[in-house]
């Protein structure tokens, strides 16, 4: 039996899946989402050193990479990723590794990049000009760092590399937590952060997205809420029954939700741009018809998903489309959740 798909979110199960649309040409759909890459720092010895491996459940990772070495497998997986993309790094891993592991990672599609619970102020600098570098060259995705014990109990130290990594594609952990015994620091527990962002539909928000976690290892005060949330910091709080997110945002105090649903959109775009238009179609009216129709209609399955509204799709005024070139104007509002209400209560 034929079944229906959600384009923000695709099934990964064998089968057909009919939506019945209006036609355009060559339609633009929702690419890959719910990915996490991991450059994994110990492993056993069924995998080789600088080698990709992609896994989706804990005995897949365990047969690789032995069970003792994939907790930030299992908790990106039990966030919500789809699957984990795992680059294993050389024993004792130095500088140019992981240079190596960047360029690597370049050739690879994922969603969202976390460490192996690793905590590197060197190396976090070096992944904000990573990140910035794919941006400028087509290349979306989001980045979660944390901390250490150190930084994890003093707030300020938080938010401190927030604003040293503030970006519209960076997402700072300040807070840990603990299960029973085990206690978690911020960068231990980001990849369930990343987890939970990439598994999450580009419709929804994470926050107040609830947490495996018993206690947070540091309760901070609403004052300090407020300094965090204001900085740009993804902070976990005990609400006295569960821990949760108490807002998605990334470092440079953006919605995560919008901004995943912006690299969505250039990411399938270009793509579908560069399969099925770019030197097959005429520079005239009918071809320039024939791409702005096919991106309104892919803004318009968005919009009917709640991603956004209002879609417009034109010509650029102010520069000719001529020659090779085709200059277009896309324009949208973004659907935020609904994150504050506020009542008044007449008696």
């Amino acid at each position: 039996m034929a079944r229906s798909w959600d384009p923000t979110a695709l099934p990964i199960q064998p089968g057909i899946y009919i939506n019945f649309k209006r036609a355009a040409a060559a339609q633009i759909n929702g690419g890959a989402r719910g990915i996490v890459a991991i450059p994994l720092l110990d492993y056993a010895n069924t995998a080789s050193a600088k080698t990709f491996y992609t896994v989706a459940s804990e005995a897949e990772a365990a047969e690789l990479f032995g069970l003792a070495n994939i907790d930030s497998i299992l908790l990106a997986l039990q966030g919500g990723a789809k699957e984990v993309l795992v680059y294993t790094m050389p024993d004792d891993p130095v500088e140019q590794d992981y240079v190596d592991m960047r360029e690597a990672f370049d050739t690879r599609g994922f969603n969202v990049f976390v460490f192996d619970g690793e905590y590197d102020a060197d190396q976090q600098s070096a992944v904000k000009t990573w990140v910035k570098r794919n941006r400028d060259e087509g290349k979306h995705f989001i980045v979660v760092i944390g901390g250490d014990a150190v930084t994890d109990a003093d707030p300020t130290a938080g938010d401190a590399r927030t604003t040293l990594n503030s970006d519209d594609y960076i997402v700072n952990l300040t807070v840990g937590g603990t299960v029973g015994d085990t206690v978690y620091t911020s960068s231990e527990f980001a990849p369930f952060i990343a987890g939970d962002i990439a598994g999450t539909p580009i419709n929804e928000s994470v926050t107040y997205d609830p947490m495996p976690l018993e206690d947070v290892n540091k309760r901070m005060t609403n004052s300090q809420i407020n300094a965090a949330l204001t900085a740009g910091s993804l902070v976990l709080v005990h609400d006295g029954v569960k821990v949760k997110i108490v807002s998605g945002i990334t470092t440079s105090g953006q919605k995560i939700r919008s901004v995943r649903a912006r690299q969505a959109i250039a990411t399938d775009i270009s793509r579908t741009a560069a399969d099925n238009y770019i030197g097959k179609l005429n520079n005239n009216a009918n071809g320039q018809a024939t791409l702005m129709i096919a991106i309104k209609a892919y803004l318009e399955t968005l919009e009917a998903d709640g991603v956004l509204t209002s879609p417009a799709v034109a010509l650029d005024p102010t520069r000719p489309s001529v020659g090779d070139s085709v200059f277009l104007q896309i324009s949208y509002s973004e659907t935020d959740s609904i994150e504050r209400i506020f009542l008044t209560i007449n008696i």
